[in-house]
Formats: structure tokens, C-alpha cells, sequence
């Protein structure tokens, strides 16, 4: 049943104002980083069940898979309970009944929910997301707390703002008449799939979805289901009702096919790779006759993530965003900065500084304070950006200038590593590898024209960029060129670390659908309209004036 306990408050509700989550520091010998300490060992020291849950209750006698820390890859964390087909048909079902309820439930009570979900995390659970998330995949003390806790919490909390405004939101009405906007949910349930990379994202995507009405199908990343199933623990004592998440793991194929050929799929959520997203993109084309509506599809893909440098820009500056935007996190950001176009008399003065800093990055164990990147994810990606720097080491076009190493033993660790190349169509400029991995080219300075319009008209993705430059004209030249280049620009800054509430964050092109998860924009798509007039005088004779008597 709705919860409905305050509808006679409808007029009067405001939802609390958001902000930002204050980032902790966890500097060494601190109390937040001693107790985060003690957790990351707990977090170590066990191996989890992590369950298939539908309608509220965990499915018992599932196969499972082992999950094992990226940076010390010995280490069972966790046993992930792998869904079968009729898994998820049920899941699909329970979503569907939960529906009725849940999008006639009033928004403050959903809202509600979600509120409080912000606070366990920012609280509670704070440090469990963020062991788990350090432990599972491989992220920072740093990088841990800017998605896990923050990012996450801002999505809930500005969310939850935005959703209210929405609801708010009413038409005019003229004398003897009253108009007034129904905010549905849509008419069936919706998908969500999820990646490794962003706990936040993890819990953001099926979340936005539920806030404003809808009953969801989640499956997260079984690369971040250790912190995916600490998200959906949240959710259940924020008081989310059975049936309005669904969380189900395994094949990421067979979900979405039995998701895609039911006629019930109201929407697709997905953040990952492009090639996927287009996949799924057919799979929904190829039954468009079968479905009771047309399904949303919101999508948030790759990345070839440009940093372009004007002869005026700030050395140093440079250099950190550089660093800083290819680096972190291992270069497994969507966002991370894989190319940049420097000029030549610019390069003189940061190509040793660049090449020194980069050698002396720490890599290792992430639960060292002096770790700055850890391990990628899992063999395939560590395979496949070994391939990589094999590959752009064998052309004559690159020259290897850091970095360049790899070792398995124990972690899948790929230092930071940066090429110079002579083509600036090379697949290195081209190609998104979602690692740890730089290409820079060098241009003449006089160039600055003709390499906003190389920037523009390279590869086909469209998500973000830097711009570094003092000159205000060079600056206005270079979002004027590459206006639809990037769907997320920062001007001397790194392409990488949009703020939930103050840039919202997406792309055009291969890079998605620009819906800007994280913003009003994206919440309207999980909606659909119902706008109401009622009469207060109407009409009692068919004729009109012009008719005469």
C-alpha cells in the first residue's frame, strides 16, 4: 500500500536543501584514516556471500564466482551468486507487481527514502563503502571517498532536490478551469546495468530510477559487487519495499536478452563501454514491435578524452592536470584524460618534468597511504592494455617516454605510461583503453587553429576535455571549435572530476546520450506525463457563438 501518511501536506512539502558531502582528508595517523584501517583488514580478512535478491529475499542454491582484490589477486573476497534465467523472469515479475504501489506511493514518501539512504552512507556505512570499494577495486584512500561516500550521497541528495522540483512543477490554470500534471513512472519496469568503476554510479543509476516511480532490475558489475552489495544493503534499511530493486548478478548477456525480449521493459539505465551499449541498443530495436511502449534509453559510454594546450597555458598546471586527469584511478575513468596536443615550445619545458614525475608515481597496495595508483581491475584489462603499450611500442610514429611496465605476480599492476607520437590519427589517439595509459602530440605553436580542428574531427567519441590556456581569446577559440566535441569541458583543469550539483556530466556522440546523470535532465527521463484539465463550468450546448441563435 502507498504510505501516505502526510498527503494532506502535499501543498506544503519542501525537500531539504542538498549539499555537497564534505571529502575526508585520511591523512596518515588520523582518526578517520586509523578506523578506516581497521575495516579495510576486516573487509580482507572474510569472504562474503553476496546474494541474488528479488522482491527482498535472497534465492538460495546458486552457482557462484570468486571475487579477489585486483592488487592482490590471491585474495578471495567474496563469493557472487550467479543468477539463472528463471531468476531473472521472477526478478522482471516482482518488479512488476511491486509497480502499483511503489509509482501511487506519494513522492516525498519515495524521496524520503533516498534521503535517508544519503545519511547511512555518509555515515554508517561510510567506511564499509569505502573498504570495500578500496578492497574490490582497487581505489585509493582518495578516489574511494570522492565516489563511494561523496559522490554517492551528492547523487542521493540532489536527486532527491531535483525530483521534488519536478513534482512540483504545476501548469497554470485560467478561470473555470483547473490543469494539473501527473509525473508517472513508466509503464513497466526498467534495467539497470551498472559498472566497476564508480561505487556511486553503482547505486545511482537503479536509485534515480526508483525516486521517481519506476521498479527496477539491477545488475551491478560483478567486478564491483562486493560495494554494490553494501549499496544495496543501504537501500533495504533506508526502507526501500521489497520488489522496487531487484538486484540479480551474472551474465550481463542473458539479463539483457530475457530483459530486452519481455514487452513489459520500460528502460534501459547503462553506464560501460560503447560497444555494449550499442548491442543493447539492438537487441531493444529488434523487438520495438513487441513492447507495450517505447523503452528509454539512457546511456553514459566511452571516452577518448582530449587534454588540448595553448602556447599560454600555465606549465605547472598543465603538468598536474595531465598527471592527475590520466592517472588516477588507473585511467579507468570514462573521463580520464587519454591524448593531449601540446605545443612545441611548451613540451621543451614539461616533457622532463612530465617524464620524472611519472616514473616516481607509487603503484601497489592501495591501502598504503603512499599509493597513488593501484591495480586494474581484473586479467583482461591488465591483458589488454599490455597488448596496448606492445603494440604503440612496435611503430616507428611512437616513442616510449615513461613508464611502460607491467607485473602480474601478485596484482594486475600496469605503471603509468605515456607515449609521444608523430601521428596524430594513430590508434593510440583513437582508441579507448581505459587504462593507465598518455599519448601526447606535439604541435607548432602557429598550429593552434588547425589543432582545434584536429581535436574536433578525431575518433568519435564526444565526453569530455581539457582546455589549458591564459589567453581569454585562445580559451574562447577553443570551446567555439570543440563545442560538440565534449559534453563536459574544464578550462585549466583536468577532463575528469565532474561535482554532482555544480557540473553535470555526460556526452554526445560514441560517449552516450548526454542525458547528464546526475541533473534534472536525467530524472525527467523517468517520467512520463500526464497533464489533466478539469472543467469547473462546462459547456451544456454544442453550438458557438459564430452560429448565431
Amino acid at each position: 500500500m502507498p504510505f501516505g501518511p502526510v498527503q494532506h501536506l502535499a501543498g506544503t512539502v519542501r525537500g531539504p536543501k542538498p549539499h555537497n558531502e564534505p571529502v575526508r582528508d585520511y591523512q596518515p595517523g588520523s582518526t578517520e584514516a586509523l578506523e578506516l584501517g581497521k575495516e579495510l583488514t576486516r573487509v580482507a580478512g572474510q569472504t562474503r556471500d553476496i546474494p541474488i535478491v528479488i522482491n527482498g529475499v535472497e534465492v538460495q542454491g546458486r552457482p557462484t564466482s570468486e571475487i579477489r582484490s585486483p592488487h592482490n589477486h590471491a585474495n578471495v573476497l567474496g563469493n557472487l551468486a550467479v543468477a539463472e534465467q528463471s531468476d531473472v523472469r521472477s526478478a522482471i515479475d516482482a518488479a512488476m507487481v511491486a509497480r502499483h504501489d511503489w509509482s501511487r506511493t506519494p513522492w516525498w514518501d519515495r524521496l524520503s527514502v533516498f534521503l535517508r539512504a544519503a545519511e547511512l552512507v555518509s555515515g554508517k556505512y561510510r567506511d564499509e563503502l569505502n573498504a570495500t570499494t578500496m578492497q574490490g577495486q582497487s581505489k585509493t584512500f582518495h578516489q574511494a571517498e570522492i565516489d563511494s561516500a561523496c559522490e554517492l550521497a551528492d547523487y542521493l541528495r540532489f536527486n532527491c532536490f531535483w525530483a521534488a522540483e519536478i513534482f512540483s512543477d504545476q501548469p497554470a490554470s485560467i478561470g473555470g478551469e483547473w490543469n494539473y500534471a501527473d509525473q508517472r513512472g513508466l509503464e513497466g519496469f526498467v534495467l539497470a546495468l551498472t559498472p566497476f568503476n564508480f561505487t556511486a554510479i553503482a547505486g545511482n543509476l537503479p536509485a534515480t530510477a526508483a525516486m521517481m516511480g519506476n521498479t527496477v532490475v539491477w545488475k551491478p558489475s560483478e567486478k564491483s559487487a562486493l560495494s554494490s552489495d553494501v549499496v544495496r544493503r543501504v537501500f533495504e534499511e533506508a526502507g526501500i519495499p521489497p520488489g522496487v530493486i531487484n538486484t540479480v548478478h551474472g551474465s550481463g548477456r542473458m539479463i539483457s536478452d530475457i530483459a530486452a525480449a519481455d514487452d513489459r521493459l520500460a528502460g534501459l539505465s547503462f553506464t560501460g563501454s560503447t560497444t555494449v551499449f550499442r548491442q543493447l541498443w539492438h537487441k531493444v530495436a529488434d523487438n520495438i514491435d513487441h513492447y507495450r511502449s517505447y523503452p528509454r534509453l539512457v546511456g553514459e559510454t566511452g571516452g577518448k578524452n582530449a587534454v588540448v594546450a595553448h602556447p599560454s597555458a600555465d606549465p605547472s598546471a598543465l603538468l598536474t592536470g595531465l598527471v592527475r586527469g590520466a592517472f588516477e584511478y588507473q585511467g579507468q575513468k570514462c573521463s580520464a584524460a587519454s591524448r593531449a596536443y601540446i605545443p612545441r615550445s611548451l613540451w621543451h619545458a614539461i616533457k622532463e618534468p612530465l617524464i620524472e614525475l611519472v616514473e616516481a608515481l607509487p603503484v601497489g597496495d592501495v591501502t598504503e597511504h603512499e599509493t597513488f595508483l593501484g591495480a586494474v581491475i581484473d586479467q583482461e584489462a591488465y591483458q589488454r592494455l599490455d597488448d596496448a603499450i606492445k603494440r604503440a611500442n612496435a611503430l616507428d610514429s611512437h616513442t616510449l617516454i615513461a613508464g611502460g611496465r607491467t607485473a602480474s605476480e601478485e596484482g594486475w599492476f600496469v605503471h603509468p605510461t605515456v607515449f609521444q607520437t608523430e601521428d596524430p590519427r594513430a590508434f593510440t589517439m583513437t582508441e579507448e583503453f581505459f587504462g593507465p595509459l598518455l599519448t601526447v602530440f606535439v604541435y607548432d605553436d602557429s598550429d593552434w587553429n588547425t589543432v582545434l580542428e584536429l581535436v574536433d574531427s578525431t575518433g568519435f567519441y564526444g565526453l569530455s576535455a581539457s582546455i589549458y590556456a591564459t589567453d581569454r581569446t585562445a580559451i574562447a577559440e577553443a570551446l567555439g571549435q570543440l563545442r560538440d566535441a565534449a559534453g563536459y569541458v574544464a578550462v585549466n583543469d583536468k577532463p575528469a572530476g565532474a561535482v554532482i550539483g555544480q557540473q553535470a556530466f555526460g556526452g554526445g556522440r560514441a560517449s552516450g546520450t548526454n542525458d547528464k546523470v546526475g541533473s534534472p535532465l536525467a530524472l525527467q527521463r523517468w517520467v512520463s506525463g500526464r497533464f489533466i484539465k478539469e472543467n469547473l463550468n462546462p459547456a451544456t450546448s454544442w453550438r458557438y457563438p459564430y452560429m448565431g441563435s
